[in-house]
């Protein structure tokens, strides 16, 4: 038997990894471990029959418990982003604990480029992958594209407002929903491509802001217009707008990412992981028409 632990199993992304384990890579619940820095809010997934531990990457001792017996380990980025370095210590603390816990294979959930994004987390990703590799166990990096998802937390209110303001520029991006990343991360987790293995999970198009505002507007019946802005606009209308700082330099870094055209790029990772093609972000904004213009 081999037994499998998906840390971060209360969040978004590890619930439904758990689920494509149970649902779409046939797994039996007996195999599967979930951990949480919080196990009471994985009631849910014992009462499937599925293990549930506490994994708390800030308890160092506690993670080399929540690990044992594990033969492979996917290690969900925690949301520690308000913390400078705080969330490579963490992940680096879960590396080492699965090392000493005899850990067979590490899987892990990173972003395209980490070694020349201009995204403010990216050193964190970075550090996590050479942490990784460091300890010489077999490893697949699962390097997710920027999420479909995103767009939910900004396109309500721009189409509020008909307006979206970017930085990007002239850059692209290929997307790719939180999901289809979940159940990449399942087949992987449940059968692991052979050797150490970098893949980078995309859609199957790059898109620049006018074609996807195209995209939202042709979903919603909503006008959106594009204004392309600098990044000291942005980061100053975002300011005003009262969002912490923290999370200001991240989304203008992102737009700066795009604009250098670190997130133009496209793959058959996906398919080549699942059988299966990745959701269009077309589709995807379709399907939450509700929330974009709630």
């Amino acid at each position: 038997m081999t037994k499998l632990l998906v840390t971060g199993a209360a969040g978004q992304l590890g619930r439904a990894v758990l689920h494509h384990l149970l649902e779409t890579s046939k797994v039996s619940a007996g195999d599967i471990v979930a951990a949480s820095r919080d196990p009471s809010k994985l009631s849910e997934l014992a009462a499937k029959g599925i293990e549930t531990r506490k994994a708390d990457f800030t308890d160092e001792a506690g993670l080399l418990g929540a690990f044992a017996g594990i033969d492979r380990l996917l290690i969900i980025s925690t949301d520690d982003l308000a913390t400078p370095g705080g969330r490579l210590k963490q992940h680096k603390a879960a590396v080492a604990a699965a090392e000493k816990a005899g850990v067979k294979h590490i899987l892990y959930t990173s972003m395209p480029n980490p070694d020349r994004s201009l995204v403010s987390f990216a050193p964190d990703h970075l550090g996590t992958e050479e942490a990784i590799k460091a300890t010489g166990l077999s490893y697949t990096i699962l390097r997710n594209a920027w999420y479909s998802d995103n767009y939910l937390m900004s396109m309500p209110h721009n189409l509020a407002t008909g307006t979206w303001y970017t930085a990007m520029g002239d850059g692209k991006l290929s997307n790719i929903s939180r999901d289809d990343c979940a159940r990449a991360a399942a087949a992987a987790l449940a059968n692991p491509p052979a050797g150490n293995r970098t893949v980078t999970l995309t859609g199957s198009e790059s898109l620049g802001a006018d074609e996807i505002a195209a995209l939202v507007s042709k979903v919603t019946g909503k006008p959106l217009a594009v204004v392309k802005v600098t990044e000291e606009q942005l980061a100053g209308g975002m300011a005003n707008a009262g969002l912490p700082d923290f999370l200001i330099k991240m989304l203008v870094s992102a737009d700066a990412n795009i604009k250098a055209g670190n997130f133009d790029l496209v793959t058959d990772d996906y398919e080549t992981l699942t059988g299966e093609k990745p959701q269009s972000l077309a589709s995807y904004l379709d399907s939450r028409k509700a929330d974009l213009t709630a």
